[in-house]
């Protein structure tokens, strides 16, 4: 474990982490949302230091990045967790693995551990341009990430986040002079649904939209199709028009479609046909480059 580098100290030994917008005020013995950074008397450890759930080598496209050194391949890494709690994720047995009340460092054990350096070793033993922050939340693996970004940086490899949104001001502070491109998840247009479904507020995920673009880091979006909860042609053309009104028409936007997971195993999976309205509503919006997923 490691001193987690974004907090503050309150009274009586509380911590509040400033790493994502959950903002978690957070007593002794206790652990934030994500279920990875614990108050141990009055400091907040990164628990999840340096101990990795996955390590892959994927196509840049599956990311998905398809404006961003297309045709190559990228080391994948992620550590155990998550600050959101979406109920249809397809990665949830390493995303909220950190949650279970029963054993709650179970992911430990099927966790193994490995520095920067070493990640910097097997992208270029393996000859992959970038490195992807990836599968989880590569938020909750800050200190992590952030270490191995700037020797990244160092070798000439690229650094590749795909996140859903929600680090706070002072992360993205940290990262955006190492981040070379990110997908930010948009999946709704609607604040009630982000707090029902993902535990998340809708505001600070656009701003972040914004600040990433307007930092002029390579910037595309995915938004996951799920019958019933975001397919409907109002919702589709809030996501469009803001993409075309708020960056621009250019910015990539993958429309996924999406297939029954974790608690979600009974919806049914999102038809053709509705993934083909929500291209033609992003075309007809403007927008240049939309494209299907998982079809």
């Amino acid at each position: 474990m490691k001193e987690s580098i974004l907090y503050r100290k309150l009274k009586d030994n509380k911590v509040q982490c400033l790493t994502c917008n959950h903002y978690c005020q957070i007593k002794p013995k206790q652990r934030g949302i994500c279920g990875v950074r614990e108050n141990q008397k009055g400091k907040l450890m990164a628990l999840n230091y340096p101990y990795l759930i996955s390590e892959e080598i994927d196509p840049i496209e599956k990311k998905p990045f398809y404006h961003f050194m297309p045709g190559t391949f990228s080391l994948s890494i992620a550590t155990a967790g998550c600050n959101f709690k979406c109920p249809w994720c397809q990665n949830w047995s390493i995303s909220q693995l950190t949650k279970i009340r029963e054993n709650k460092n179970q992911w430990l054990k099927i966790s193994f551990k490995k520095t920067p350096k070493q990640i910097i070793s097997d992208a270029k033993k393996f000859r992959t341009p970038s490195i992807s922050y990836t599968y989880t939340e590569p938020t909750i693996f800050l200190e992590f990430a952030l270490e191995t970004m700037k020797l990244a940086r160092k070798e000439n490899i690229k650094n590749n986040w795909v996140s859903n949104g929600y680090f706070s001001e002072q992360t993205f502070k940290l990262i955006k002079n190492c981040l070379d491109a990110i997908n930010i998840d948009l999946k709704f247009m609607e604040n009630d649904k982000y707090l029902k479904y993902s535990g998340a507020k809708l505001n600070p995920i656009l701003e972040n939209i914004k600040k990433v673009y307007q930092a002029k880091i390579h910037l595309e979006l995915t938004t996951l199709i799920i019958p019933g909860l975001n397919d409907s042609k109002n919702s589709l053309k809030k996501m469009a028009q803001f993409i075309k009104k708020e960056l621009n028409p250019s910015v990539p936007w993958h429309l996924s479609r999406f297939f029954p997971a974790y608690k979600m195993e009974d919806k049914e999976i999102t038809p053709k046909k509705t993934l083909y309205k929500a291209y033609a509503i992003a075309k007809k919006a403007g927008l240049e480059n939309v494209y299907l997923g998982n079809i």
